[in-house]
């Protein structure tokens, strides 16, 4: 059969990738199209469109970049109609794909949607466009399965994808080595993965390093952006930047300071301790504010439903709180084993690998 697949960010090129692992388990004859990265692609994705031209971040953002965006969207129903797949797959990514899936509906086409749009965050009237336009959702949090059924819409639960790629993880022994990386523990610098979010970040980050002279601040980059964007870091000699090594750095970061996103969950399923850092523009920021229906950014929270780290969110980022924040989850810190134990029950309610393949064979099986 032939699956047409859209991912818009780095984190759905990750799931993306396994899904399709998933469904080739299930369906050893499938054809996949679509919009995504690296990844996808080499797991057999006929790549349309890669995610770093489509990733926006910020309703300021998005406003300044509507025309590309709507040129983006014209381009992928196109080639949806011209593919003619016998399923939609959509990932996340949901100011694109819930336009996408309308669309698709229109045309009679099997809609599938894996890893839910954060409806339950804000805009909670979304889930009955949801309902009108997805044949099946696949999501990956329990509180997910209650929050659909307040509009009488059934879903999957499939369990996190993310313990599908830590799962599969293998450590490089010689990481250290090829990177020029010392004896001195590690300070995990996890700026994002988009071009706004490193701007906005990773200056302040790396403002508190001259504070913490026996750490190694070690940065993790993507190498589809510029690389001026890392250039500060290389040329001030006391920082490291490694590039699609994520896992390997936290495999050894005594603790992170991580862009809230997919990272800051990852972070704390490998047991490292972090301060999450967000910044946008003052006016995504004041919209943001307005619209948001939860107490918590960073997904470790939201899954925990308590303060388990600390969120430094716009003019909370700054120098002197990211410092003291620091210190505190450092060996030796106030916060430190708190947060570790912690993250031993947020393991549990994550639960272990599988996601992909249950969710590869839901779609075989619907389809």
């Amino acid at each position: 059969m032939k699956y047409y697949l859209v991912a818009g960010e780095r984190s759905g090129d990750l799931h993306g990738s396994n899904l399709i692992r998933g469904i080739k388990e299930n369906d050893p004859a499938a054809e996949f199209r679509g919009w995504g990265g690296d990844l996808m692609q080499a797991e057999g994705l006929d790549l349309v469109t890669h995610y770093k031209d489509t990733a926006f971040m910020g309703f300021l953002e998005v406003i300044k970049n509507l025309r590309t965006i709507s040129g983006f969207l014209k381009k992928c129903k196109a080639d949806i109609i011209s593919y003619q797949p016998d399923a939609l797959i959509l990932i996340d990514y949901p100011g694109f794909n819930l336009r996408i899936a309308a669309f698709a509906k229109k045309k009679g086409i099997k809609v599938f949607y894996y890893i839910s749009p954060k409806v339950w965050a804000w805009n909670q009237k979304r889930a009955w466009k949801i309902k009108q336009n997805v044949d099946h959702m696949f999501v990956i949090f329990p509180f997910e399965i209650d929050f659909y059924k307040k509009f009488d819409y059934k879903v999957d639960y499939v369990g996190n994808p993310l313990m599908d790629a830590i799962s599969t993880f293998k450590p490089d022994p010689d990481f250290k080595t090829k990177n020029n990386i010392g004896t001195k523990p590690v300070i995990a610098l996890l700026p994002g993965s988009r071009k706004q979010e490193i701007l906005g970040m990773l200056d302040v980050m790396l403002s508190i390093q001259p504070q913490f002279p026996e750490y190694q601040f070690v940065i993790a980059g993507v190498k589809n952006l510029p690389a001026e964007l890392y250039a500060k870091a290389d040329l001030s000699g006391k920082s490291v930047v490694v590039y699609e090594s994520t896992y390997d750095l936290l495999h050894i970061a005594a603790a992170a300071l991580v862009t809230s996103g997919t990272a800051t969950l990852e972070t704390a399923l490998f047991k490292v301790p972090e301060v999450v850092c967000y910044k946008t523009s003052g006016i995504s920021y004041a919209i943001a504010k307005r619209l948001i229906r939860v107490p918590f950014i960073s997904l470790v929270n939201l899954i925990m439903d308590k303060e388990v780290v600390r969120e430094l969110i716009q003019d909370e980022l700054n120098e002197r709180l990211l410092a003291d924040e620091l210190r505190s989850i450092l060996p030796g810190g106030a916060k430190r084993e708190i947060q570790l134990k912690d993250y031993q029950v947020l393991g549990d309610k994550v639960g272990g690998p599988g996601a992909s393949q249950r969710a590869g064979k839901l779609i075989k099986n619907y389809i």
